[in-house]
């Protein structure tokens, strides 16, 4: 019973740090006159991510890297297989084309890039942590001077920016949040694979990934409310690219990552390539460009699949 509070507790903080975190880098964006797309694949991004970072970066350092990996890998798959698939189900989205010659391609390229730097040896080295964070930096270099919006927005709606100290003050509680969280949450998440008798990848993929994806989930719905589905979609690519290129990158520049559980080889990284790689024909098909309720439902069939087979 401590150990389910302990991840609940965590949970908690790690979605208030990141949704005060959130509120905190869209202003700051505003600030800075940021065009949307950008704020969606950058800012907005990072920022749904901190929780995955402080929990891989806890994990890792703790000596449970089956924590740090399982996390992000499960992070990317419920981002695509119940984030994105709720949020189509809601409002279906609209694509334009530089989501397939840019946003897209540079997911898969970062999911390769981690497949073939941990499948071989089943550990990811500091030096292939440095290159994974240099190519984020490109890509980000990339955005900030040449991308074009990659969904249609509706009705633009004038943005209102907070006060300066409201800003800083939801920066802070945002970080102090997620750090108290991350360390509840392993600590739980410990605790609950030990108590059931499986290994802590089996909870990381399921539980704290899950988790750690809210703040997307939340996110993703608020625009799409707001109808700012250039964010909703944008957080979910840009969050992906993050957790592999940002997340493990630096975890493993501070810690190099090891692989203790097979599983994460043998079952989990194939799911992850598996339904990143669906996204485009699903943009295609039935319909070109766009994304309704009968490719949500089949992104959730396919999270479920494999939340089944992992837990089997």
């Amino acid at each position: 019973m401590q150990n389910f509070l302990f991840i609940l507790g965590g949970l908690f903080l790690l979605i208030a740090g990141g949704n005060w975190l959130l509120k905190a880098a869209v202003d700051l964006s505003l600030k800075l006159k940021i065009p949307k797309i950008v704020i969606g694949m950058t800012v907005v991004s990072f920022a749904t991510s901190a929780p995955e970072l402080i929990v891989s970066i806890n994990a890792a350092l703790d000596g449970f890297p089956d924590l740090a990996l399982g996390n992000v890998v499960g992070s990317n798959i419920a981002n695509l297989g119940l984030v994105l698939a709720i949020t189509i189900l809601l409002s279906p989205i609209d694509v334009s084309k530089s989501f397939y010659t840019t946003d897209w391609p540079v997911m898969m390229l970062a999911s390769l890039l981690f497949f073939f730097f941990i499948y071989f040896d089943g550990v990811l080295e500091k030096y292939e942590g440095i290159i994974m964070v240099i190519f984020l930096f490109l890509f980000l270099v990339y955005l900030l001077r040449f991308q074009k919006p990659a969904v249609i927005d509706e009705d633009d709606e004038p943005d209102v920016m907070m006060p300066t100290y409201k800003t800083a003050l939801f920066l802070g509680l945002g970080g102090g949040a997620l750090w108290g969280g991350s360390e509840l949450l392993i600590s739980g998440a410990v605790g609950m694979a030990t108590a059931f008798g499986v290994s802590e990848r089996v909870i990381a993929i399921t539980i704290v990934s899950i988790g750690t994806s809210i703040p997307e989930l939340a996110a993703s719905v608020i625009a799409v409310i707001k109808k700012e589905k250039a964010i909703s979609l944008g957080n979910l690519i840009g969050s992906n690219i993050f957790n592999l290129l940002a997340v493990l990158g630096i975890t493993s520049i501070i810690t190099p990552i090891r692989v203790m559980d097979q599983g994460l080889l043998t079952n989990d990284i194939f799911w992850m390539l598996g339904i990143s790689f669906l996204i485009l024909p699903l943009v295609f098909i039935p319909k070109g460009l766009r994304l309704g309720w009968r490719d949500g439902m089949i992104l959730v069939g396919i999270y479920l699949a494999f939340v089944y087979v992992t837990i089997g």
